[in-house]
């Protein structure tokens, strides 16, 4: 839940960054990756990171990428709103839906900004102040082929010590994502000075512009 105090928000913001941020060594490019057909006009990714706002935001800001969405993945439809959610007890972890044009950022170009700049993938079943299995880090394939890059980076990574402690990021089959209420979409943008957002989520997109000024959208 987001409703703790400013001290453990700042907190989690301190621990976030130095993990996800200056721990790691200079981040590799996915070596394996998923070419764009020239027909290819869009293609979709869902990631889970942590909170969504944050995912939202952060990826909303990338060239190539149309259209964010923030909702749930990993459990049931049934179970699929925000109060129920947040119990943990669900299976769903709050997720993002990307649509984005294959043929100006690849699958692993999104992958790499997942991993190095969107949330530390070294925490388990948490992320920052929030704590819970609805704040885990996922990746939910649709194909095989997001399957095999997903897989194949974060082996990639774990053998190039770019991170102090083992990724513990899921990789598993999308069986369903169910957006989030409407008050959960463009939450960044509608809320550029809520504490959480300013503390947790606005020094990732100052991250973004520095480690990745290519992937930007004017």
């Amino acid at each position: 839940m987001r409703t703790r105090s400013l001290v453990f928000v700042l907190a989690g913001a301190f621990v976030a960054s130095s993990a996800a941020l200056a721990a790691k060594r200079a981040f590799p490019e996915p070596a394996l990756d998923i070419p764009a057909s020239a027909d290819q006009k869009t293609e979709t990714a869902v990631l889970a990171g942590g909170c969504f706002w944050g995912m939202e935001g952060l990826f909303e800001r990338i060239k190539g990428v149309q259209k964010v969405v923030s909702g749930f993945a990993g459990g049931e439809k049934s179970t699929a709103h925000y109060e129920t959610v947040s119990t943990g007890r669900t299976g769903h972890a709050e997720s993002v839906q990307i649509t984005f044009d294959p043929r100006q950022i690849t699958y692993g170009q999104l992958l790499m900004v997942f991993f190095s700049v969107a949330h530390d993938p070294t925490e388990l079943n948490r992320q920052g102040p929030d704590y819970g299995t609805q704040y885990r880090s996922a990746i939910f394939y649709s194909n095989e082929d997001q399957k095999k890059v997903a897989e194949a980076y974060i082996k990639q990574l774990d053998a190039a010590h770019v991170f102090s402690r083992p990724i513990v990021t899921q990789v598993v089959a999308l069986k369903g994502f169910y957006p989030a209420e409407s008050y959960h979409q463009h939450f960044l943008d509608r809320n550029m000075t809520h504490p959480y957002i300013v503390y947790n989520d606005l020094p990732k997109l100052a991250a973004l512009k520095k480690e990745y000024p290519q992937f930007c959208k004017r």
